[in-house]
């Protein structure tokens, strides 16, 4: 069974308060007192879980009246995307950062559940069962590349 780290909640937090409007204004101190933890696991979920390549855009205040300002930026064209993604997908890519890849997909509405399910089903490792080790990573890379420039190919 799965137990979420207090990074997972502190950011299904924070998504949770983002659901009405595509931007909130926190506290870094009273988060961090909601949650019992140091500011800095604060800081640590806002840098990993809500960095400009996921989407977002975070703006901090500090000081006496300081605040942390998320956005979430629903104007990526579709350079910045592909941009985003070659700098992601190098030669070779596992299939957890594969899932991590397409998950943001899914967040900025590029992707469906169901397309995800099926690009991850392609790429998994049993799909890609290769006799030589570190081969499923290389192949991974092109496949996934592949699925996507087409996806941005397809004319809607």
């Amino acid at each position: 069974m799965y137990m979420a780290s207090i990074s997972d909640i502190i950011e299904k937090f924070i998504k949770d308060l983002m659901e009405d409007s595509n931007t909130v204004q926190i506290q870094r101190n009273e988060l961090a007192s909601l949650f019992n933890c140091a500011p800095s696991q604060i800081n640590y979920v806002l840098t990993t879980r809500f960095s400009r390549e996921k989407g977002y855009e975070v703006q901090s205040k500090k000081g006496g009246g300081g605040y942390v300002k998320i956005n979430k930026i629903s104007d990526l064209n579709k350079e910045q995307i592909m941009h985003i993604l070659h700098k992601k997908i190098d030669k070779e890519i596992t299939y957890i950062q594969s899932k991590i890849i397409i998950k943001w997909l899914m967040d900025i509405n590029i992707i469906s559940k169901r397309e995800a399910r099926i690009i991850l089903c392609a790429i998994d490792d049993k799909s890609l069962n290769t006799p030589i080790r570190g081969l499923s990573d290389i192949v991974r890379a092109k496949a996934l590349k592949n699925v996507i420039e087409e996806l941005f190919n397809i004319e809607e």
